[in-house]
Order: C-alpha cells, then sequence, then structure tokens
C-alpha cells in the first residue's frame, strides 16, 4: 500500500507539501496541488484516516442516532444528513435506537468512543443522564427533530401547529366533529407537542377532546391498530382519527379494514408524517409533512458549525398539510329552493 513519502517521491515534492494539499491548505500553489493528485491517483493512495485523527483531534466524523430506521421519516433524515455531511467533507456513522432509550444511550455512548467529531440525536425519551453529561463536557451535539428540555444544545426541528389548525379547520369544514388522536409517547417531546397542538385547534372551533378519544401510542404501527380497535368499540366512536406519526397511521388503516369498514365512509384518517406511500394507499392519505431533507441539512450545518467552534444556531422550519381523499369532501351547501309564485 502507497505511503504519504511515495506520493512525494512520485510528485517531486516534500511530504510536507503533499500533506498540504491532501489536507486542502490554501498556501499550496496549483501546480503543486495538480502534481500530488497526479500521483495519489497514480499510485492508488489512501489517506490513513486513524492516523490522521490522531495527528489533528478530527476523524471527520458525525455519529446520528435516530429513533426508528423502519420509520420512513426517519430514513429520509438519514439521508439527507449523509448527503450534507459528505458534501461537507464528513462521513456519518448511524446508530437506530428503535424507539428504545436503553439501545440509544448504547449507540451513543459506542460513538463517543469512536471520537466521533460531532453527535445529531433524536431522543427517545427526554431523561437520559448520558446526553446530559456530554453536553456538560463540551462534545459538539445537535438534537434533531426531538430534543430533551433543559440541555442546552442546538435543536432543528419543524413546527407542526399551524398545520394541525389547518387540518382540524379542514375536517371541521367537511363536517367532523368527533375527533380522536392516536399519540405518540408521552415521554417525546413530538408526543406531548402533537397532543396539545391537536387540543387547542379543537377548542378554536367549540371543539373539546374527551380522554376516551386520546390512545397512547407507540410510533409503531401495531400500537396505531391496537388503538383504533379501542376507539371503534366505543359507543359514541370518533369520525376521525389523527395517528401522531406515518406507522400508527399504517396501524389505524390496517384496524379499519379489519372490520370491513371503509375510509372515509364509515371513519375519516389522518396523520402527522407524509409519507410516499401515502398517495398509493386506497384512499390516498391526508398527511402533515415535514421538511424533512431540509431539517436533516440544516442540523448538520448546525453541528459543524459547532464543530469548528461557532455557536450552531436552532432551526425551525414549519410543516404543512397535504390534503387528500381519506377524510371526504367537504358538502357543497345547498342551492336555495326556487321561490314558488302564486298564479293569478
Amino acid at each position: 500500500m502507497a505511503s504519504i513519502k511515495d506520493v512525494a517521491v512520485q510528485a517531486g515534492l516534500s511530504v510536507a507539501t503533499v500533506s498540504r494539499v491532501l489536507n486542502d491548505h490554501p498556501s499550496v500553489s496549483e501546480d503543486a496541488r495538480r502534481r500530488v493528485l497526479a500521483a495519489v491517483q497514480t499510485l492508488g493512495y489512501r489517506p490513513n484516516a486513524l492516523a490522521r485523527s490522531l495527528r489533528t483531534d478530527q476523524t471527520r466524523t458525525l455519529g446520528l442516532v435516530i429513533s426508528d430506521v423502519m420509520n420512513p421519516y426517519f430514513t429520509e433524515l438519514a439521508r439527507s444528513v449523509e448527503e450534507e455531511a459528505r458534501a461537507l467533507g464528513y462521513s456519518v456513522i448511524i446508530g437506530n435506537a428503535d424507539e428504545r432509550p436503553e439501545l440509544q444511550d448504547h449507540h451513543v455512548r459506542t460513538l463517543l468512543d469512536r471520537r466521533i467529531d460531532g453527535l445529531l440525536v433524536s431522543p427517545t425519551d427526554g431523561g437520559s443522564p448520558l446526553m446530559l453529561d456530554a453536553a456538560r463536557a463540551g462534545t459538539p451535539m445537535v438534537f434533531v427533530d426531538r430534543w430533551i428540555p433543559g440541555v442546552d444544545v442546538p435543536v432543528v426541528r419543524s413546527d407542526g401547529q399551524a398545520a394541525v389548525r389547518d387540518l382540524v379547520a379542514h375536517l371541521h369544514r367537511i363536517g367532523h366533529r368527533r375527533l380522536a388522536i392516536i399519540a405518540g409517547p408521552a415521554a417525546t417531546t413530538t408526543g406531548r407537542e402533537r397532543v396539545d397542538a391537536f387540543r387547542a385547534a379543537l377548542r378554536e372551533h367549540g371543539l373539546e377532546l374527551p380522554g376516551t378519544y386520546i390512545g397512547q401510542g407507540d410510533f409503531q404501527a401495531g400500537s396505531g391498530r391496537r388503538v383504533t380497535d379501542g376507539f371503534l368499540d366505543l359507543a359514541e366512536p370518533p369520525e376521525v382519527v389523527f395517528a401522531a406519526d406515518n406507522l400508527m397511521a399504517l396501524g389505524a388503516l390496517d384496524a379499519v379494514r379489519a372490520r370491513g369498514l371503509r375510509v372515509p365512509d364509515d371513519i375519516a384518517l389522518a396523520a402527522f408524517d407524509d409519507i410516499p406511500w401515502f398517495v398509493h394507499t386506497d384512499p390516498p392519505v391526508t398527511a402533515i409533512a415535514q421538511p424533512t431533507g431540509a431539517l436533516g441539512r440544516a442540523a448538520v450545518r448546525a453541528l459543524v458549525d459547532r464543530i469548528e467552534g461557532r455557536p450552531g444556531a436552532s432551526v425551525t422550519l414549519p410543516a404543512r398539510l397535504v390534503v387528500r381523499r381519506s377524510c371526504g369532501e367537504p358538502v357543497p351547501p345547498q342551492s336555495p329552493s326556487p321561490v314558488r309564485r302564486s298564479t293569478p
């Protein structure tokens, strides 16, 4: 395997000059850069990342711990993180917490042991002392999608409150009055926030959210099916089920179909977190779409700012409502009956 000395001999330059070229130092001439890159190509030289990290105290590697790799939202988020990191000269190591706090902390600990330069996390709960200790120790860190209150690191997230208001206004306009929600885990910020936004939006239309219309899910399809079965067993089932994430919405759809019911004729369905599959279901599912790609890119930029000694700012981007056919169509206003006039 070629060494940096071999590259220097091939290029007819000093090892120091070759090192400056390989590290993109601005002081090297274009001629030196061209000769070094040609020598690298000829010899098939690959820099030793471990040795370089020992010299520079950087590995050019980021860690990403996501809540559930099976959730299409987080899959897309991870892809955008990897693409933006690569564009900025970083690699990414991904850990899947599978919505389990103990597995989340395992990945965080492993990534820190690997001497990553910074950490992106979508926390599974708000009680991880490990991440609190890492933040206090000065580890460059950014929370994405979810966050832990009281931990002073940038948060990159979407704001779904306006989109939830738009959804409830849409449902109210159609004529729905009994609206239920499948909530995410109360230990997560997104789980609590989406229930609060839904309740507030209902109150704007003079509607309440009774306890029987709040089902506790876990951001997994199985809980969506279980909660929806409970809603359908009520003496007065809801007219609409709003699932606080896409996997729970798919579980709700399974529960409705298992009973021979139809969406939206028998019960309407909406979801938080739009996914490509929703346009292919029958009927297509009304959903709140987050700007997932933009969130991933903003999170990487905020983390790189922290790594490179800049403050790194929190970013909040708006979500938006995507109306499809799973909630029904507004009832058109009836035309007034023609006035009958008596004949003389």
